[in-house]
C-alpha cells in the first residue's frame, strides 16, 4: 500500500535525504576554485555535463596518459580532526605522481566526493586542497561528481576518488626499457607517511581504530619535534610533477621513474625494471619522524616498515651513472632536496618480484 505522507507533508528528495540546494551551493562556491586552475587547453568551464580539455598542439604524436586513486583510511584522521584542506591535495597527489611517471605532463583533473549528508562548508575545504594541488601541479581541475547517498556513509564521513590525464609525444614516453646494469636511482624524499599504509600507521599509533587505545590525535610526543600526532599523518602528500618537468626539460636521460606509495619501495620500484635487474640501496637518507614513531610505537620491524611505506623515499629517477651528477643538479635547482638512492644490479631471474631491492646489511 502507498506510504501516508507524515502528518500530511509530501516526501521530498530533501526529506528522503538528499538536499539539492546544497548541491547547487557547492558548485557556486567551487567555482572560482576551478577557474584558478585553469590551462590554455580547457574548452569551456564548470557545470556542463563534460570538461572538455584540448591537446597541446606542440605535442608530436600525442599519448594520454591516465591514472586514478584514493585517500584510502586517511581520511579517517581527516573525519576524526575535522581537518579537510588538506586531504584533497592528497587526492591529486597520489593520481598525478603515478602519471608523470611515464614523462607525461598532467592536463586535467576530476574528482568524486561521495558522503551521506552533503556538508557544504566540509566540502568546499576538500576541494580547496584539490584546486591548490591542480595548480601545483599545472593541470586544470576539470569537474567532478558530487554524490549524496544516504545509508551508504557514517554520519561526518565521505570518500574521494580522483582522476587524472596527461600528455606525452610517443617517442618521449619513459617506460624502463633502457634500464641497464650499473644505471644509478635518484631520489626526491617524501612528505611523511603520504597516503599509504594508514591502517598500520592508525593501528600502531591510536589503537586498533581512532576510538581504541594508542595516542591522542592532538598529542605531541618529542619524537615528533613539536608537531601533534594528527598533524603528523595529515601532511600532505608531496607533488612531483614540476620535478619531473625540470628534468625532461634539462634533457636530462631519464631512462625510469617510480611513484612510491603502498609497497614502499620493493613494491614499487621494480615495476619499472627489465627482467632481471634489481637495485642495491647503498646510501641512507633521512626520513620524516612520524616513520620511527610509529615503528616505536607499534612494534613494527623495518622490514614491514619497508614494504608498506615510502620510509621517506617520495619519488625515484633511474638514470646512468654518467648522468647522476647532473641529475642531482638540475633537481636542486627545481627547489628540491635530491640523494643518490642506490645502483641497478643484475639479479637472479626467478628472484621474487620484491626482493629484487637489496638493502644494506
Amino acid at each position: 500500500m502507498p506510504r501516508t505522507p507524515q502528518q500530511g507533508v509530501p516526501l521530498t528528495y530533501k526529506r528522503a535525504g538528499v538536499d539539492i540546494d546544497a548541491g547547487d551551493e557547492l558548485v557556486e562556491r567551487i567555482k572560482p576554485l576551478a577557474a584558478a586552475t585553469r590551462i590554455a587547453e580547457v574548452v569551456g568551464g564548470v557545470g556542463g555535463f563534460a570538461g572538455l580539455c584540448s591537446v597541446p598542439a606542440d605535442v608530436e604524436d600525442p599519448v594520454l596518459v591516465s591514472g586514478t586513486d584514493g585517500v584510502g583510511t586517511k581520511l579517517k584522521v581527516a573525519f576524526a580532526t575535522g581537518v579537510h584542506d588538506t586531504i584533497g591535495f592528497d587526492l591529486v597527489g597520489m593520481c598525478v605522481n603515478d602519471i608523470v611517471t611515464s614523462g607525461a605532463r598532467p592536463l586535467f583533473f576530476l574528482d568524486y566526493f561521495g558522503t551521506g549528508k552533503l556538508d557544504v562548508a566540509v566540502a568546499e575545504q576538500v576541494v580547496r586542497g584539490i584546486a591548490a594541488a591542480c595548480k601545483e601541479s599545472g593541470c586544470a581541475l576539470l569537474g567532478g561528481e558530487t554524490a549524496e547517498l544516504p545509508g551508504i556513509y557514517a554520519a561526518g564521513e565521505y570518500d574521494l576518488a580522483g582522476f587524472a590525464v596527461g600528455v606525452v609525444a610517443r617517442k618521449k614516453i619513459v617506460d624502463g626499457a633502457r634500464v641497464a646494469e650499473g644505471d644509478v636511482a635518484v631520489a626526491l624524499p617524501s612528505s611523511g607517511l603520504h597516503s599509504n599504509g594508514y591502517s598500520l600507521a592508525r593501528a600502531a599509533l591510536l589503537g586498533t581504530s581512532l576510538d581504541a587505545g594508542g595516542l591522542d590525535l592532538g598529542a605531541r610526543p618529542p619524537e615528533l619535534r613539536g608537531q601533534s600526532v594528527g598533524e603528523a599523518l595529515l601532511t600532505p602528500t608531496r607533488l612531483y610533477p614540476r620535478a619531473v618537468q625540470a628534468m625532461l626539460a634539462a634533457s636530462v636521460d631519464v631512462r625510469a621513474m617510480s611513484h612510491v606509495t603502498g609497497g614502499g619501495i620493493p613494491g614499487n620500484l621494480p615495476r619499472v625494471l627489465p627482467e632481471g635487474l634489481g637495485l642495491r640501496v647503498e646510501h641512507a637518507w633521512a626520513r620524516a619522524p612520524i616513520f620511527d614513531l610509529v615503528k616505536q610505537a607499534g612494534g613494527v620491524d623495518e622490514a614491514e616498515m619497508r614494504r608498506t611505506f615510502n620510509v621517506g623515499v617520495g619519488f625515484v629517477f633511474v638514470v646512468p651513472a654518467g648522468a647522476a651528477a647532473r641529475a642531482v643538479e638540475v633537481l636542486r635547482a627545481a627547489g628540491e632536496a635530491p640523494f643518490v638512492l642506490g645502483r641497478v644490479v643484475t639479479v637472479p631471474p626467478d628472484r621474487p618480484f620484491e626482493e629484487r631491492v637489496e638493502w644494506p646489511a
